[in-house]
């Protein structure tokens, strides 16, 4: 049996989706590889997030995913098994387009904490930046990672999947050459409104409307919290375009919230809102993602992945997480990606 001391560690810096994927394809592996996840939110999940506010459920980050590739298309067969995901629709128009829309039953946070089970996920912990080099015991490892405590913790090898502008903040010490391409990237942003309703909500069947259904008023996407089987009482999220959201970003937050509600009221079917609140994304959609789906330093143990590489879907995510972990592993103890 491998002594822990000898095993390779590996700090992961982001406990959305990509860093999670990667961190439980490192530890899941034959040799297993310590990992340790560092967030700095409250709970792992990153925009698979979830808001409970009453009796009511709301996604207010990414609304349902697709499937287009093997690799998320066997982890989605292993959720469904599992009761936790299950298929909304086949698309927004009444023709639809075939591909399934698939939603988590229980909120889309619920598919981060099964990815987070059983792995050392701190949350609340937020990273203040990377250096070379670190003591561990009686062994010395090529990283250490800065904690907002001033606590250093040594590894083999890190993974930042936080978005872009982060990640070139905490590599300011590091002594990298990231390509300028990667940091010369910009993300749009998005302001939600999350809006529980003491009725059924107007949003037509099969409950979401895309943005080419919503010219004229302020939406990217509306999407029905009961209709996809997420929460019990009636519960709407408004996802703001990133033009508007651009626009009312530094505008008072009371004077937002109005103009969202004032936005929103088409789309209630003559219900009332009864309790709302207001998400902000810094960085919700990056622009122009990365083609490849992670980035490596020369050492080949510092790896940037996330949704700005090969797509900010949730598949391009979860596709670049097993990726950076595939490329460790064949770094950190041999064999091919």
């Amino acid at each position: 049996m491998t002594d822990e001391r000898d095993r390779a560690r590996v700090i992961v810096v982001g406990a959305g989706l990509s860093g999670l994927v990667a961190a439980r394809t490192l530890a899941d592996g034959d040799p297993p590889i310590d990992v340790t996840v560092f967030d700095k939110g409250r709970s792992p999940g990153g925009r698979l997030a979830t808001r409970r506010i009453g009796a009511a459920t709301l996604d207010h980050g990414a609304q349902f995913f697709t499937v287009r590739g093997d690799a998320l298309g066997a982890q989605v067969e292993r959720w469904r098994a599992a009761g936790l995901v299950d298929v909304w629709c086949h698309g927004f128009d009444d023709d639809g387009d075939g591909h399934p829309r698939f939603v988590a039953t229980a909120g889309m946070s619920s598919l981060a904490k099964d990815l987070a089970a059983g792995l050392d996920v701190r949350c609340d912990h937020m990273v203040f930046g990377v250096r070379r080099g670190g003591d561990d015991g009686d062994r010395t490892r090529r990283w250490r990672v800065v904690i907002d405590d001033g606590r250093e913790h040594a590894a083999d090898a890190v993974v930042l999947t936080c978005p872009l502008p982060q990640t070139f903040s905490l590599l300011f010490e590091a002594g990298v050459d990231v390509p300028t391409e990667l940091f010369g990237d910009d993300y749009d942003r998005t302001i939600a409104l999350l809006a529980v309703l003491d009725g059924p909500s107007g949003v037509p069947e099969p409950g979401g409307l895309q943005a080419h259904r919503l010219d004229g008023t302020p939406w990217s996407f509306v999407g029905d919290n009961r209709a996809k089987g997420v929460s019990r009482v009636p519960a709407v999220t408004f996802h703001a375009a990133p033009a508007w959201s651009e626009a009312q970003w530094d505008e008072p937050a009371e004077v937002v919230h109005r103009r969202l509600l004032d936005a929103a009221a088409p789309f209630l079917g003559g219900s009332r809102v009864v309790e709302s609140q207001v998400k902000r994304w810094r960085f919700a959609t990056p622009r122009n993602p990365w083609p490849e789906p992670y980035w490596a330093d020369p050492t080949g143990t510092l790896v940037l992945a996330g949704d700005a590489f090969r797509g900010p879907k949730m598949e391009g995510a979860h596709d670049s997480g097993r990726a950076a972990a595939a490329h460790l592993r064949s770094v950190l103890v041999g064999g091919s990606e």
